[in-house]
């Protein structure tokens, strides 16, 4: 496990890699929000702001959802992995906006996880883009790199490593921190592909290491 002092080295490093890690999804307001991140799990940013960019200007607002039939809303979303669900949930989550809050997004994460197809990583994330609320939503890519790191242990759940970045890393950082580890997991440490050779947190990364044996063995 990483020390404070070497956690704040790659806190810096990632800031300097970088500085302008924010959210990839496209949205103009907190419902538009909402619903793209609910239709990103298991997908690509990019696909979503595909569909999404004729998606929000046929719908509007949480009636314009409900006034067409479910199939409808399930072809306008069917290159999206899991459609069938996800417009199924998007209709409930309008329903309940409109019957439960007045049709407004609420802010806080805990009535934002009541909504249909909200979890805890959705809610966090609503929370810190759309309404400047620290939080840090922990994805595959957070969860990757927190890991490989060593900043969490490889056996701990999404829940257990949300708490211990939130533990390890200064409040007022969380948001940031949150876009920067899913740049690095997104376009540098990759899932298959890493960058070990270029990454300037190879000296305290123990996988990274690993992998750099395992390269030099093949190479001899």
């Amino acid at each position: 496990m990483l020390t404070k002092k070497q956690i704040r080295f790659c806190l810096d490093e990632m800031k300097k890699m970088f500085p302008n890690a924010q959210c990839e999804l496209t949205h103009d307001n907190p419902f538009e929000l909402v619903i793209a991140v609910l239709l990103s799990a298991q997908c690509t940013d990019n696909l979503v702001n595909k569909v999404t960019s004729t998606l929000f200007q046929k719908y509007k607002t949480p009636e314009d959802y409900l006034a067409v039939p479910l199939e409808e809303l399930q072809e306008d979303i069917k290159s999206i992995g899991l459609y069938r669900n996800k417009a199924k949930n998007i209709r409930k989550l309008c329903s309940m906006l409109i019957e439960d809050y007045g049709g407004v997004v609420p802010q806080s994460k805990t009535e934002l996880m009541k909504l249909a197809g909200v979890g805890r990583k959705t809610a966090n994330v609503v929370a810190s883009v759309a309404f400047g609320e620290p939080a840090i939503a922990v994805d595959t890519h957070v969860e990757r790199v927190a890991k490989r790191l060593g900043i969490c242990r490889w056996k701990d759940s999404v829940t257990e490593v949300e708490e211990t970045l939130m533990q390890k890393v200064p409040k007022e950082e969380w948001s940031d921190t949150h876009h920067r580890m899913i740049f690095f997991g997104r376009y540098h440490c990759k899932a298959r592909n890493p960058n070990c050779p270029e990454c300037p947190l190879l000296e305290l990364c123990r996988e990274g290491q690993k992998r750099m044996k395992k390269r030099k063995q093949v190479n001899v």
